[in-house]
């Protein structure tokens, strides 16, 4: 795969690893359903530098939107899900943001969905009908909505 974050922008909501209702990443790249981590697949080297690529986008949130797993967003759906937050679950909407120290140490923090959402894309949100951001997303978000729980790995797409 070339371009993952256009994969991304293209599907609008991606799994990092995991099966659930939206496209996964890894096995786009794999171009094979993978059994267990990814880290073991033989194009394991390249699903990580697309995972790498993907986290320094600024086109892309990276949370745990899906049954807690990574899951990226593409910008262009992000006032839809500003829309339809007060029906997920606020700790899947939070960015997962990494950075690296010098002497290599991996860092992550959580970003506060109230945070990381800037003005303008809560004003893009307000225009926006309830059914006009289900509809960006697609029929699998129906199911979260509203039900206090994120969507759940697993589920199938």
């Amino acid at each position: 795969m070339d371009n993952p974050v256009a994969f991304i922008e293209k599907h609008g909501v991606v799994l990092e690893g995991s099966r659930g209702p939206v496209p996964s990443l890894a096995e786009a790249i794999a171009g094979e359903a993978i059994r267990g981590s990814w880290w073991g697949h033989s194009k394991g080297k390249s699903i990580f530098w697309a995972t790498r690529a993907v986290r320094d986008s600024s086109e892309v949130l990276v949370c745990r939107l899906i049954g807690g797993k990574v899951t990226y967003v593409h910008r262009r759906l992000w006032p839809a899900l500003v829309r339809l937050a007060k029906g997920l679950d606020k700790s899947g909407l939070a960015a997962v943001r990494e950075t690296h120290a010098k002497s290599g140490a991996h860092n992550v923090r959580m970003v506060p969905f109230s945070r990381w959402v800037t003005l303008e894309t809560r004003r893009q949100a307000e225009r926006l009908s309830e059914e006009d951001a289900r509809a960006q997303f697609g029929a699998w978000i129906d199911a979260y909505l509203h039900q206090g729980r994120s969507p759940t790995v697993g589920e199938r797409r």
